[in-house]
């Protein structure tokens, strides 16, 4: 039996006033749809979150693993951790790990001295960062949408927009990618969630 696998879109941008995650709902088994409503939009710490491509499991242990460090830096520094230094976590896990692990991870969070940034860790385990990141096999689809309508410090509801209309086209074109849209907008307010349904063409409901 194949491995449990999220064939899929997922992306975070850098806006204005923080950062904007977002993702399909597919997990498929081979050819097999697994799951049509898996949210890969995963929390790390209170500002800090990750959207994860690759096995379901090598992500989700991953993800486990650096929350706990992460909750470990924050009780013995007295602080919550910066993005960069979970992203780094990040890297040292994929990296150490990369014959073991199929895992690719999009990090973007909040700080306050910081405000938002976005890292990505594809398969081997470097790392980046970046304006914008996306990843999963949808993303083979969006390069020249997401070039051609990105711009700096957009707004919440431009933002929004972009990600999403960048997640349907992936939707439209990638046959593993697919379901409902999830979004988590990060600012310094803390964190908002969002979910756009295919049948009502990804125009609602919005916030959950």
């Amino acid at each position: 039996m194949d491995h449990l696998k999220k064939g899929e879109v997922n992306m975070a941008i850098t806006f204005a006033d923080g950062v904007i995650l977002g993702a399909d709902s597919r997990t498929t088994t081979g050819a097999y749809i697994a799951n049509r409503v898996t949210d890969k939009l995963t929390r790390i710490s209170d500002t800090i979150w990750c959207c994860r491509s690759g096995s379901a499991a090598d992500t989700q242990a991953v993800a486990d693993v650096v929350s706990y460090y992460l909750g470990m830096y924050a009780t013995m520094e007295g602080e919550q951790p910066s993005v960069g230094v979970a992203a780094g976590i990040f890297q040292e896990v994929c990296y150490t790990n990369k014959e073991q692990l199929s895992a690719g991870i999009i990090i973007a969070g909040h700080h306050p001295s910081h405000g938002g940034s976005v890292y990505s860790i594809p398969l081997g385990g470097s790392l980046h960062r970046q304006s914008y990141a996306i990843g999963g096999s949808g993303s083979t689809y969006i390069y020249g949408y997401c070039d051609s309508y990105w711009k700096e410090d957009m707004s919440e509801a431009d933002g929004i927009g972009f990600v999403k209309g960048a997640l349907r086209e992936a939707i439209k074109w990638d046959g593993s990618s697919g379901g409902v849209i999830r979004m988590v907008v990060l600012t310094e307010k803390g964190a908002k969630r969002l979910l756009f349904l295919p049948d009502q063409n990804y125009q609602g409901p919005g916030e959950m």
